[in-house]
């Protein structure tokens, strides 16, 4: 019997589900069903049925090109497990250092569609606050994350979620007009450091880092934010080299968690 026999008739359901799962979280592209059943060796019909249920369950979805792709379920499992156990406390320290440094509030946003979502947060000691709390949503088109997050797509790409985007108007400097953004996101893509200047919240500017992965991927955004009673847009981006700081800090735990293949205590 050759290795792929053998491994085709020692494989439960349970390890196909996890082998599909892997797949598409690791895939540099969305794989199709046929390219998922020649690259596991699994018989079409049974990874048809395999699909259908994980679709069901919300762990994975087929897009508008019918390719698979992570749902909103596996998702949160993903943030799950590097958010938790001795990381928390790291990413926690980290997060407290910061804003004890900027002396404003800092935290970690991650992207979800088309929100960031701020996945944790310290919060500066003053009496005055933005309230903004974890599990919060806020549009990419006009917050420094999800402008940093935004302008990591290709230039092709990005167009054509602009041309898509509902850019409604939140406070006087939202940038509506899909050029004028596309203008601004080719500076933070140079520069990577995403900027909101009262473009979400009037009275309130952010900038925003990159958090990377060990590919140098973007796998979450490092900000701070502040009223502008205290701090204007420029004394906030002074801090930049803390925030950079920071972000490498946060992406060596990433780094540290085991690749695939490899045994994990967490």
């Amino acid at each position: 019997m050759d290795d792929k026999a053998t491994r085709r008739s020692k494989g439960s359901s349970i390890s196909r589900v996890l082998e599909i799962i892997e797949a598409v979280a690791t895939a540099e592209r969305s794989p199709s069903a046929a390219e998922l059943a020649f690259m596991l060796d699994i018989p079409k019909p049974s990874l048809h049925r395999l699909l259908q249920q994980l679709q069901a369950d919300g762990y994975l979805q087929v897009n508008m090109r019918g390719t698979l792709v992570p749902s909103q379920r596996l998702h949160r499992m993903a943030m799950g497990v590097l958010y938790t156990g001795r990381h928390k406390a790291v990413r926690q320290a980290i997060l407290r250092r910061l804003a004890t440094e900027i002396d404003e509030t800092c935290g970690i946003a991650i992207p979800d569609g088309i929100d960031m979502v701020y996945y944790d947060r310290v919060q500066s000691s003053w009496p005055l606050q933005m309230h903004l709390p974890v599990g919060a949503h806020v549009p990419i088109w006009c917050s420094a994350s999800g402008k940093l997050y935004l302008s990591t797509f290709p230039k092709a790409r990005r167009e054509q979620i602009l041309a898509n985007l509902p850019m409604q108007k939140l406070s006087r400097n939202t940038l509506t007009d899909p050029e004028a953004l596309e203008r601004a996101l080719q500076r933070i893509r140079e520069t990577e450091l995403g900027i909101d200047d009262e473009e979400f919240v009037d009275g309130m500017v952010a900038c925003s880092v990159p958090v990377k992965d060990r590919d140098g991927r973007l796998f979450a955004c490092l900000f701070t934010h502040a009223p502008t009673v205290r701090k204007s847009l420029a004394e906030l981006c002074r801090f930049e080299p803390l925030l950079r700081k920071a972000a490498a800090d946060l992406g060596e735990l990433i780094g540290e968690l085991p690749a695939s293949g490899e045994s994990s205590e967490y």
